[in-house]
């Protein structure tokens, strides 16, 4: 029987997961909110009856909370969040949850498809303690994935291709609205979460992306949360889509809004963006580059400068596990198979699949 096997920490993790407290899962139980915390501390296991409710109450079938299947544990401290200041700690632990379950279902697959090597070099920044700048770590990067000069194309799915899980995962409602994107290195293969619903702009959703990568290059032996940390991710990002030697030649001390929306669009990054590297480049001015963000809200609020949604980009979009399933499906897997094997309902297998249009090169075990 579950109860016999009972395994706290898939408590927690269902609890978490759906975004409740423990106060309104025990209102939900009717039991205390002591009683769950000694649930989740297994101290006690819930009774035969409280299982079964507790599994329609947090949408799992019972089968979930039983031990023996492969666990991801992380903590809050184990994960990059960006924007971590107005991430409250009840989102970051829904996050972290949902990053738990994103590798159980990584792994899943894997047994059955081989995904690409996870190649995702450590260059320790002076924050973590290491001496290399952000920006010769992303000029590293560059060469080492054999990026060409010129714009960074295909930035999510090139960091699919090399091993990085990229999800793209809409949290709804304002109990989650500050979750811009978050990664983790600290679990067997990288992974990096995008949320849309906070970004649904092709430039801002490429940069968050770059910064996340810099954090998996950057910060991998470091506890995240130092401001520094964020700024030389910003850094590593802005060099690692727009390098210093190639832009330069692409800006100019005229802070023409048209002229920097057309080289965005080559490069796929913001106005904003090029305007904040002609400053960091020392081409403008504090006083010119304030101007052209006040312009260029101005614009905005005419609605003449629209973002443009990444789902018109696929090279950006994430399709890995969703490819990876397919693959195995071709080979006989189902989803409802894959969902037993995890303990889930199906619905959350295919809402962490994604969606995909775009199939990175796979193969089977």
């Amino acid at each position: 029987m579950v109860a016999d096997a009972f395994d706290a920490a898939r408590l927690t993790q269902a609890r978490l997961r759906r975004g409740m407290s423990k106060q309104e899962l025990a209102d939900k139980l009717g039991v205390s909110p002591a009683a769950i915390g000694y649930y989740e501390a297994g101290i006690n296991a819930p009774r035969p009856d409280h299982l079964g409710q507790l599994a329609n109450i947090l949408g799992y079938p019972v089968e979930f909370f039983a031990a023996g299947r492969p666990h991801a544990r992380l903590d809050a401290s184990m994960a990059h969040f960006r924007s971590l200041r107005s991430t409250r700690v009840g989102q970051r632990a829904k996050a972290i949850a949902l990053v738990e379950q994103l590798w159980e279902l990584t792994y899943a697959l894997e047994l059955r498809v081989e995904l690409p090597f996870a190649d995702v070099p450590m260059m320790a920044a002076r924050s973590a303690g290491g001496s290399v700048e952000p920006e010769e770590a992303a000029s590293e990067l560059r060469k080492r994935w054999n990026i060409p000069r010129g714009p960074f194309r295909h930035l999510v799915r090139t960091m699919e291709l090399h091993g990085i899980v990229v999800s793209l995962f809409s949290f709804a409602g304002d109990d989650v609205a500050r979750v811009d994107a978050f990664s983790t290195s600290k679990l067997p293969r990288p992974l990096v979460v995008l949320a849309p619903d906070r970004a649904n702009d092709i430039y801002r959703h490429r940069f968050t992306a770059a910064h996340e990568l810099g954090h998996l290059v950057l910060h991998r032996d470091v506890a995240p949360g130092d401001l520094e940390q964020e700024r030389e991710a910003d850094r590593f990002a802005a060099e690692v889509l727009t390098p210093a030697s190639e832009i330069e030649r692409e800006l100019s001390p005229r802070l023409r809004i048209p002229s920097l929306e057309e080289s965005g669009r080559m490069w796929g990054v913001s106005v904003d963006c090029l305007i904040r590297r002609s400053r960091e480049l020392g081409m403008v001015s504090e006083v010119s580059a304030r101007r052209a963000y006040q312009r260029l809200q101005q614009l905005r609020g005419a609605g003449l400068l629209n973002p443009e949604p990444i789902s018109r980009f696929p090279g950006e979009v994430p399709t890995l596990l969703k490819s990876a399933y397919e693959l195995a499906e071709q080979h006989g897997l189902t989803i409802k198979q894959l969902a037993r094997d995890l303990a889930w309902p199906v619905s959350q297998v295919r809402e962490l699949l994604g969606e995909a249009s775009i199939r990175p090169v796979l193969r089977l075990v």
